[in-house]
C-alpha cells in the first residue's frame, strides 16, 4: 500500500524481496494514492481537482451520494458533471477501498449540536475509518474546521489507537483548512491561497507538494498545525462579529427611523470603512465556526465576550425580522392570523442549494406562531429538502399574498424583477426586502 519503486528503476537482474514495501515519500517519481474522505461541498471539488494530477479515490459513507455522483449528479452544483467526466475517479462507500491509499484528506462536516457545542462525531468516525487503513509512511491531512489543537489532541489518538502506529515515527498528519465558498464560481479551489501545516518537516514538504499541484494562487506553510487551525476558525469568526455589528446598527437605525442601506452607502465613502451588510447569518461556516473557538477558549478558562455577543445578535435576527414584518402588517391593517405570506428563498446564501443551518428555517418557525398560511419558493432546492409539512413549498409562483419576504436574493429573483414580484401581492400587501437588493421605492421594509 506504500509507495513502490517502478520496475524500470530497479537495477538489472534485481527484484524486491517478497512483501517488501517501499517508503520513499520524497521521490518525485513515485505516484501518491490519495483518498478524499467526505464528498460534500468541500471534498468533492477537491477530489475533482486532485484527479487531474493524482491517482484518487473518493470515499463517503453515504451510498446515495456515491450513486448520485456515479450517475453524473452533483446536488451541490459545485462541479458541472455534464461537462466533466469522472471516469478517472474511483468512488466508494466501502471502507475496504481505503486500503490502497497512502495519502488521506479528511473533509467531513464539523457541525454544532443543539447546545451549540462542537459535534465531533463525523470527525471521530472519519478518523476511525482512516486509522484502520493506515500503514507506515502514510500521511493524513485534515481540512475540516476545528478548534486549535483538535488535530493533535483529538484525531491523532484515534488514528494511533485504530492503527497501532505512532505519530511521526510510523505516520504523519497535517492540517490544511478548507476555504470553499459554496456557490462562488469566481473564488474556486485553484485561485484561493491555501494554508498547509504538518506534524514534521518531511510531511509538511510532502503536503505542500501535493496541494501545489492544484492551487494556482499559492500554498503557504504555517509554523504549526495549531496556527493553521486557529487561522481558519478566526476567518469566519471575524466576519461573524463584523456582520453582528451591522445587524445591531440596523436595529438601532430601525428605532431611529433611518434607512440602514443609505447610512452604509454614505459611510463607505471613507477609504477604510469595512463593507458589510445586515442580514441572516447561517450556513456551515460563519454561523458555526465561532462556537468551536469559544469552546476551546472556555476549556482553557477564558470567557470570549465579544465573540458570543456577536453570535447572540446574529442568532436573533430571524426573530427581529419577523417582529419588524408583523409591525408593518399591523400598520397596513392586514389581518395577521388570516394572512397569506410568501417567502422567497430558503437556502443559507444566494445561488446555492445548501440549506444547512439556514436561518430562514428559524424565521419560518417564528412566523408560524402568528401566521398559518406560509408558502416558500426557492428554485435552488427540492421539496424533499425541507423537513417540515407545516409550510407549502411552491414549484412555481402564482396566487396573491398579504406579505412577501425576499429572504435570499437568488439570481432568479433578480432576473424576475421587483415589478414581477409585486404582481403576486394583494393590493394592500407588504414587501420586505431583507437584503435591500431592489430600489427602496418599490419595497415597504428592509434591514
Amino acid at each position: 500500500k506504500g509507495f513502490k519503486i517502478p520496475r524500470r528503476q530497479l537495477r538489472a537482474g534485481s527484484s524486491p524481496a517478497p512483501g517488501t514495501r517501499w517508503y520513499m515519500s520524497n521521490s518525485n517519481n513515485l505516484k501518491k494514492k490519495i483518498c478524499v474522505v467526505g464528498l460534500g461541498y468541500v471534498g468533492f471539488p477537491l477530489l475533482f481537482e486532485l484527479s487531474k494530477s493524482f491517482n484518487v479515490l473518493g470515499f463517503d459513507i453515504n451510498q446515495d451520494r456515491i450513486d448520485e455522483l456515479k450517475r453524473g449528479i452533483d446536488k451541490t452544483n459545485e462541479i458541472n458533471l455534464k461537462r466533466h467526466s469522472l471516469s478517472s475517479i474511483k468512488l466508494s462507500s466501502s471502507t475496504r477501498s481505503l486500503n490502497t491509499s497512502n495519502f488521506y484528506i479528511v473533509t467531513v462536516p464539523t457541525p454544532i449540536n443543539r447546545h451549540k457545542q462542537p459535534d465531533l462525531e463525523p470527525l471521530r468516525n472519519a478518523s476511525r475509518i482512516v486509522g484502520r487503513s493506515l500503514n507506515k509512511g502514510d500521511i493524513v491531512v485534515f481540512e475540516s474546521t476545528v478548534f486549535p489543537g483538535a488535530t493533535e489532541e483529538f484525531c491523532v489518538p484515534i488514528l494511533e489507537n485504530e492503527s497501532g502506529l505512532e505519530l511521526n515515527k510510523d505516520f504523519s498528519v497535517g492540517y490544511s483548512p478548507e476555504r470553499i465558498n459554496p456557490g462562488d464560481k469566481e473564488h474556486t479551489i485553484r485561485n484561493i491561497k491555501k494554508l498547509v501545516s504538518g506534524s514534521n518537516k518531511s510531511a509538511l514538504k510532502e503536503i505542500k507538494d501535493v496541494y501545489s499541484k492544484i492551487i494556482d494562487a499559492g500554498v503557504i506553510p504555517t509554523k504549526t498545525i495549531k496556527v493553521a487551525e486557529a487561522a481558519k476558525v478566526i476567518e469566519n469568526t471575524q466576519r461573524d462579529i463584523n456582520i453582528a455589528l451591522i445587524n445591531e446598527l440596523s436595529q438601532i437605525f430601525d428605532k431611529l427611523n433611518i434607512n440602514t442601506k443609505q447610512v452604509l452607502e454614505a459611510a463607505s465613502t471613507k477609504w477604510n470603512f469595512l463593507d458589510f451588510e445586515p442580514g441572516l447569518v447561517g450556513g456551515h461556516c460563519i454561523g458555526v465556526d465561532p462556537y468551536y473557538l469559544t469552546h476551546k477558549a472556555q476549556e482553557v478558562g477564558h470567557h470570549p465576550e465579544i465573540i458570543l455577543a456577536g453570535r447572540r445578535i446574529n442568532d436573533k435576527m430571524p426573530e427581529f425580522i419577523v417582529e419588524k414584518l408583523l409591525q408593518g402588517m399591523v400598520e397596513k391593517s392586514i389581518n395577521i392570523p388570516q394572512s397569506k405570506v410568501l417567502i422567497l428563498g430558503y437556502t443559507f446564501k444566494p445561488n446555492c442549494p445548501d440549506i444547512r443551518n439556514t436561518k430562514v428555517r428559524e424565521l419560518v418557525s417564528s412566523l408560524k406562531k402568528y401566521v398559518k398560511d406560509i408558502c416558500i419558493y426557492d428554485p435552488w432546492i427540492q421539496k424533499k429538502d425541507i423537513k417540515t409539512s407545516d409550510v407549502k413549498f411552491l414549484t412555481k409562483l402564482d396566487n396573491k399574498y398579504d406579505a412577501i419576504i425576499i429572504c435570499v436574493p437568488h439570481q432568479e429573483f433578480l432576473d424576475l424583477g421587483i415589478k414581477r414580484i409585486r404582481s403576486f401581492r394583494k393590493s394592500n400587501a407588504l414587501i420586505f426586502d431583507v437584503k435591500s437588493v431592489f430600489p427602496e421605492e418599490f419595497v415597504d421594509l428592509s434591514l
